[in-house]
């Protein structure tokens, strides 16, 4: 929260509240704009961070062969719009000479890329290329499935509807039994 103007964002909000016609000092909102603020800072924490740091921890094992981390949820906000969007991410790799890393970290790379203002497809890419450059793996396929509040609350109002975007790289680019068998893995109940 050290980069974050607390202040501005409570002035922002009651702002807004004036400019919809409320009162920003009636009992129920005389607290909004600080809890929006501390939201806002943790919402947006993973601007202050790279999800590449948590690859920098690797290991030597003697595995070359699928590892995929599935249905990780995540909560976002459209950059767009100022509005929620969540989901699940789906993160497959196949290491080359043996270089894994935690499987946690493939969850943290997830929800520092997704705490920020943001697009999915740009959550999706950066994952990907953040494993293809700190672990060199043969390939990474990243599933990202949401559904937008944006789609939900406004515009079109079509509640349920999913976003699914996918992230091939290396030689899962090029390899459709490959991709086939990690989306067969991520259907799997």
């Amino acid at each position: 929260m050290a980069n974050v103007d607390l202040n501005k964002i409570e002035e922002a909000v009651k702002m807004i509240l004036e400019a919809v016609g409320e009162d920003p000092n009636r009992e129920g909102l005389l607290d909004t704009p600080k809890r929006v603020s501390k939201m806002y800072a943790e919402m947006f924490e993973g601007l202050h961070q790279d999800p590449k740091e948590y690859f920098q921890t690797v290991f030597n094992e003697n595995h070359e062969e699928l590892v995929l981390v599935k249905d990780i949820p995540f909560y976002s906000m459209c950059e767009h719009h100022l509005v929620p969007f969540y989901g699940k991410a789906h993160v497959a790799y196949i290491p080359r000479n043996g270089v894994v890393t935690g499987l946690s970290k493939l969850a943290r790379a997830v929800e520092t890329t997704a705490r920020r203002p943001q697009l999915q497809e740009r959550i999706t890419s950066t994952i990907a290329d953040s494993i293809m450059e700190m672990l060199n793996p043969y390939g990474v396929y990243v599933v990202i499935e949401a559904e937008h509040m944006c789609m939900t609350m406004r515009g079109i109002k079509k509640p349920g509807a999913k976003t699914v975007t996918a992230v091939a790289r290396g030689i899962l680019e090029t390899d459709e039994v490959k991709r086939s068998e990690i989306l067969s893995f991520i259907q799997m109940k």
